[in-house]
């Protein structure tokens, strides 16, 4: 597990935003609502919910930091 500042990584982040599986998801409409992550797969929302709690995103630090 992850603590602290994550390491950011631009090709992650363009990957996650124009992966084939996320475009068919989308395309077809299986999205499901916000917050029922649970339901899809329960392991991953625990991973994710103690990750986003243990570290920090440094343009999220950034954001707070020049408002």
């Amino acid at each position: 597990m992850k603590f602290g500042m994550r390491k950011p990584s631009l090709k992650r982040r363009i990957s996650a935003r124009t992966s084939l599986k996320r475009q068919l998801i989308h395309c077809i409409g299986l999205k499901m609502p916000r917050g029922y992550g649970w339901i899809r797969n329960p392991k991953k929302y625990g991973y994710n919910k103690v990750y986003q709690r243990t570290s920090f995103d440094l343009f999220a630090l950034l954001k707070k930091l020049f408002k």
